[in-house]
C-alpha cells in the first residue's frame, strides 16, 4: 500500500509550483526570475498532460504508474497493478482510492501545499524559494512549505530547454525523501472525463465532513 501522506505531499508539491504567500528565503538573480517566469509560462499554457511515473522512496522501494492532468483542477495519477490505488482530483479534494477495496481517502483541496499549479495560472516567484541551482542543463528549485505534517521541502527540476518538469524530490518533516520522476510525457491529449472519477459506491470521507 502507497504511503498516503508523502503521496499526497509529494503529488501536489509536483503539480502544484505556487505556495501561499511566504517570507522569500533565497534573493533571486535576474537571470533565475527570468527562467522562472519561463517556467511559468510554458507550464501555465499546457492544458493537458498524460505519461508516465517512477516513484522511488528512501528505503529504495519503486512503484511506476500512469499520470493525467487537466486544467483546472484535474489531476489522476494510476498506480501500475498489482496495486488497485490511484489518486483522483476535480477541485473539491485530493482522494486516495483503493479500487480493490472500494474505498477513498479524503483530503481538501486547500490542505494540500503547492495545490494552484491545477489552476490556470502558475506563478513559482510567489513560492518560498530557498535555493535555485543550474546545472547540466536542468534547473533545481527548492521550495519549503508549513503544513500540519511540519515543514516540507520539494526540489522541483525542470529541463532548461523545453522548460518542462522532469522531476521533483519531497523532503518529508521526518527527514524522509520521495523522488518522482516523470517520462514518456505527451501534451495536448484528449483526456476521458471519467479518468477523474471513481463509483459514488465506494466508501470513505468526504472533505469538510
Amino acid at each position: 500500500m502507497i504511503r498516503r501522506t508523502a503521496l499526497m505531499l509529494g503529488l501536489a508539491a509536483a503539480l502544484s509550483p505556487a505556495l501561499p504567500a511566504l517570507a522569500q528565503s533565497r534573493a533571486l538573480s535576474a537571470q533565475e526570475q527570468q527562467l522562472i517566469n519561463e517556467i511559468n509560462a510554458h507550464n501555465s499554457a499546457i492544458r493537458t498532460m498524460v505519461g508516465r511515473f517512477l516513484q522511488i522512496d528512501t528505503n529504495g522501494g519503486r512503484q511506476e504508474g500512469t499520470f493525467f492532468i487537466e486544467r483546472p483542477n484535474k489531476v489522476a495519477f494510476r498506480y501500475a497493478p498489482p496495486s488497485r490505488e490511484e489518486i483522483v482530483s476535480t477541485g473539491r479534494g485530493f482522494y486516495v482510492v483503493d479500487r480493490r477495496a472500494e474505498t477513498y481517502y479524503a483530503y481538501p483541496q486547500d490542505s494540500i501545499p503547492l495545490r494552484q499549479f491545477l489552476g490556470d495560472q502558475i506563478n513559482l516567484l510567489n513560492a518560498n524559494v530557498i535555493d535555485v541551482t543550474n546545472t547540466d542543463g536542468y534547473l533545481s528549485i527548492t521550495v519549503i512549505d508549513e503544513t500540519v505534517a511540519g515543514t516540507v521541502q520539494v526540489s522541483l527540476i525542470f529541463d532548461t530547454e523545453t522548460k518542462d518538469l522532469a522531476q521533483w524530490t519531497l523532503v518529508e518533516p521526518n527527514g524522509s525523501e520521495l523522488t518522482f520522476s516523470l517520462y514518456d510525457v505527451q501534451k495536448g491529449v484528449d483526456i476521458p472525463n471519467h479518468f477523474f472519477t471513481f463509483p459514488a459506491t465506494y466508501s470513505g470521507k468526504e472533505p469538510g465532513t
